[in-house]
């Protein structure tokens, strides 16, 4: 198949988001999109902006192993030509009072289910690359994968972790030519904002965590709605991908973001210590000692 063939996108978490802005974008610029969606009520949602869901559930192997068969069908010979990994969650809390259950879901969905689409969508990517086509994945991570923060620790390990994850495949893929790509965005338009502000709502005054940690939790919250005010539209990460999809030489790390870019700059050049110290006034907690 030619590069002028259909071009064929799996996008994971397409519900809301980062996610439905990727597809959205990808199906206006001619992308064949599958998003993927864990409830009917979000598939229908997708079907009337011509997006053709796929119902999948990252942390189920049983559900991406039927998501594989329908894309398989979907797809016939011409195989994929990018997968974005996208689903994601955020676990909240002091390292001390998150639950192990509750690490382990964030890794479950963050971690192990982009792992688990891939394993997955790589005989289909390969067929893509066997028909003369480019085939890229793209793995949407954040800026909290170089930054860890206090409250947000599950959720900055699991994106810390991606991003190893992310480095090995790129050199692990090169010579069959499949091209992985890093996308770390600062803040940008989601739901994440909203369920970060209720989660520390829904902390009891008398709760042990905000005995010990409750100036660290109001002050992440009140960053947390800073940041939603300020947060970039996702059509922006949507662009992102696009250019990691049809680039010939696509980017194999993505900043995205005024705020993310700042970070990325002091994290590399401060110590830790100094970093300290801007990241704690930056969440207005400097007199946390």
């Amino acid at each position: 198949m030619s590069e002028n063939g259909q071009k064929i996108v799996v996008i994971t978490g397409a519900s809301t988001g980062i996610g439905l802005a990727c597809a959205v974008h990808l199906a206006e610029r001619g992308y064949t999109v599958l998003g993927g969606v864990r409830r009917e009520a979000d598939g229908e949602k997708l079907r009337g902006l011509g997006i053709e869901p796929l119902m999948v559930d990252v942390t189920d192997a049983a559900s991406i192993a039927q998501a594989a068969e329908m894309v398989t069908a979907f797809a016939r010979e011409e195989g994929i030509c990018g997968l974005v990994n996208n689903a994601g969650v955020g676990v909240l809390g002091p390292v001390e009072f998150v639950t192990i259950p509750e690490w382990r879901r964030q890794f479950e969905v963050n971690v192990f289910g982009q792992i688990a689409m891939t394993q997955a969508m790589l005989p289909l990517l390969r067929m893509r690359r066997a028909r003369g086509g480019s085939a890229r994945i793209v793995m949407i991570g954040s800026i909290a994968g170089r930054i860890g923060q206090p409250i947000l620790s599950p959720y900055c390990a699991s994106k810390h972790a991606l991003e190893a994850v992310s480095d090995a495949l790129r050199l692990e893929l090169k010579p069959e030519k499949i091209g992985v790509s890093l996308i770390e965005p600062g803040a940008i338009q989601s739901e994440i904002w909203e369920k970060g502000q209720q989660f520390v709502g829904t902390i009891p005054a008398d709760a042990p965590s905000r005995a010990r940690y409750g100036k660290l939790i109001d002050a992440i919250g009140a960053a947390a709605a800073e940041s939603a005010r300020n947060a970039l539209p996702g059509e922006v990460v949507a662009k992102a991908v696009e250019r990691c999809l049809s680039s010939a030489k696509p980017a194999t790390r993505m900043v995205i973001g005024r705020d993310a870019k700042f970070a990325a700059v002091f994290r590399r050049f401060l110590s830790d210590r100094w970093f300290d110290r801007i990241l704690m006034g930056a969440i207005k907690a400097r007199d946390w000692k």
